[in-house]
């Protein structure tokens, strides 16, 4: 298969998986316990806007960042009827600069800026079998704090960067009201370090959702030490997911 045809496959995959009919009543109905109209919210890995949309119809302004170049055209162009969506063509770290992103022509989904995540989760993760990182970038890469600094502070903050997470909330010296950041069976300590950087600033309380689902996987909210440990159990066996984080005082 040519480059070109990989390609087009990959973003086609997206596009079923993200924008297909009906995804946006879930997403907003979902949301809604997080965003509010007049809201500031970033999506960080915002790949082809899903929830970046949902956002923007709860009635927030959104900073979307999506540093794969041949995704950012998409994000820009499904997005393009929300006046209050900026998009941005960086990705988010640790701290401001330039760093290397693999890429996959087949499935843009897993594009990391972390080598460690990449060849830990190709040795037996659940859905990376056969997974190839054919591609190289350079991008550019902004932090949160940076964002804050231009933007203002997000009531909501979605972080999806394939294995990136830490160095994300490394580059934050602020508690946020909410945020949630995506994890994987097989990095659940990367999942633990976003904790443990989470409550360096703040007191938060956590949730879970499962995949793609719509609804929360835990019985209730859960403190710091539960939730690692819950971690370090190994997450019920899930396969994937993403932690939600509420600051104490915004329960």
């Amino acid at each position: 298969m040519s480059d070109g045809l990989k390609s087009l496959v990959g973003l086609a995959r997206s596009l079923v998986i993200y924008r297909r009919p009906g995804r946006q009543r879930s997403l907003r109905s979902f949301y809604k316990a997080f965003v509010q109209p007049g809201d500031l919210v970033f999506d960080v890995g915002a790949h082809l806007g899903d929830r970046t949309s949902a956002f923007a119809a709860l009635g927030a302004t959104v900073v979307a960042l999506e540093p794969q170049p041949n995704l950012f055209g998409w994000l820009k162009r499904l997005t393009s009827s929300d006046d209050q969506v900026t998009c941005l063509d960086q990705a988010v770290g640790s701290e401001p600069g330039s760093v290397e992103m693999v890429t996959s022509l087949a499935n843009p989904t897993v594009a990391s800026l972390s080598k460690e995540w990449t060849s830990r989760v190709s040795r037996g993760q659940a859905g990376f079998e056969g997974i190839q990182w054919d591609r190289r970038v350079s991008v550019d890469v902004t932090t949160l704090d940076c964002l804050i600094d231009r933007y203002g502070e997000p009531a909501f903050c979605k972080i999806d960067v394939e294995g990136f997470e830490p160095e994300v909330l490394k580059g934050l010296s602020r508690s946020l009201p909410a945020l949630s950041v995506e994890f994987l069976n097989g990095a659940l300590d990367q999942a633990i370090a976003c904790v443990d950087r989470l409550e360096a600033l703040a007191k938060y309380r956590y949730q879970v959702v499962e995949g793609e689902r719509r609804t929360f996987f835990l019985p209730e909210w859960l403190g710091a030490d539960e939730v690692r440990q819950w971690l370090a159990d190994g997450a019920a066996g899930l396969a994937s997911g993403d932690l939600y984080a509420r600051r104490d005082d915004d329960r």
